[in-house]
């Protein structure tokens, strides 16, 4: 079972996304996690509020088996197929330590962010909340989310996605080296 545990090697990892795109692309469908929300609005009914949610959720149907299928997969190999610990650098763990988040390489989420205990913490909320409205109206300003732009965009070699991905990765370089350690230092 190690070779479920352990991660993956780009040579095996990276053979199977590709062959993935393929078939999508074959068969005229492109990947992507954020578009999925679109459409669960307009499965709700949104359409009657904002155009934007008015178009034909129908063929969408098989993304949203995609979004359903990683979160029981991602609830499955959380609970069963894994130690529930992520291994990172050593002097990675340090500077989270120096900022508080002592659960750094223990857990995948740290508990001082994401715990129930952290939610009771207004500051922390409001990080949350800051962060994930960021994130769901970066994603849909830049016509989709990491995976769609770096997996699929990028495998169709569009332009507009290897600009998104360009500012994708600078955004968190930004984030991670200059606006993370005004929050927690």
């Amino acid at each position: 079972m190690n070779w479920i545990y352990d991660p993956w090697p780009w040579y095996v990892a990276g053979p199977l996304i590709a062959f993935t795109m393929f078939i999508l692309l074959y068969a005229g469908k492109q990947f992507g996690m954020s578009s999925n929300l679109r459409t669960l609005c307009s499965v709700s009914g949104a359409g009657k509020a904002a155009d934007f949610f008015k178009f034909n959720w129908k063929k969408e149907r098989w993304n949203l088996t995609v979004m359903i299928g990683a979160l029981v997969g991602g609830f499955i190999a959380s609970q069963y197929l894994s130690n529930n610990t992520v291994e990172i650098a050593s002097d990675v763990v340090k500077k989270l330590n120096s900022y508080g988040i002592n659960s750094a390489g223990k857990a995948y989420l740290p508990a001082e962010l994401f715990s129930l205990e952290a939610l009771s913490n207004s500051k922390n909320l409001a990080i949350l909340l800051i962060g994930g409205f960021l994130v769901g109206f970066g994603a849909r300003y830049a016509g989709g989310c990491t995976s769609g732009h770096a997996i699929s965009g990028l495998s169709n070699l569009q332009l507009p996605s290897l600009i998104a991905v360009i500012g994708f990765f600078t955004g968190g370089l930004l984030m991670i080296h200059l606006i993370f350690p005004l929050i927690f230092a």
